[in-house]
């Protein structure tokens, strides 16, 4: 439906980029205005958001699992959002790898699914607010995992 795709470069070793990363806690704790975290599992969290967009009322009830994971190397995850009205599904993927002095994270995400008011938003509309979603996401990680 709609891809994104893109390079993160962290001054951190990549152990220390995967084990944040792969860490459920750290990265719903990354999600801008992130809510009532429950952690059930290393494998699953869920968590409150009150997205900031016009077309998105209310709250949405974010669940993000880990589907695969190959340490220091992949990370794949699924994210289903379901709010009143509206409904999402993301697929993302990981790679992660040695650069000088640090380490790079290649990662992509395809919106899989949209349901309800989502589904009859225009295309562009989606892919503009996905992408200020995206970016706020990658700058609380960066400077997350810089204050270790």
């Amino acid at each position: 439906m709609l891809h994104f795709e893109g390079d993160q470069d962290f001054a951190q070793p990549l152990p220390v980029v995967w084990s944040r990363l792969s860490d459920l806690k750290f990265l719903v704790g990354c999600i801008p205005d992130a809510e009532a975290v429950e952690h059930p599992s290393p494998q699953l969290a869920t968590c409150k958001v009150r997205p900031g967009f016009t077309f998105v009322r209310g709250t949405l009830g974010v669940t993000l699992k880990i589907v695969d994971a190959v340490e220091g190397q992949s990370l794949k995850l699924l994210c289903h959002a379901k709010g009143i009205g509206s409904g999402n599904d993301v697929e993302m993927a990981l790679t992660f790898a040695e650069r000088e002095g640090g380490s790079r994270v290649h990662w992509s995400a395809d919106i899989t699914n949209l349901t309800g008011l989502l589904k009859a938003t225009p295309q562009m509309l989606l892919k503009g607010a996905a992408q200020k979603v995206i970016a706020d996401v990658w700058t609380s990680v960066q400077r997350q995992v810089a204050n270790g």
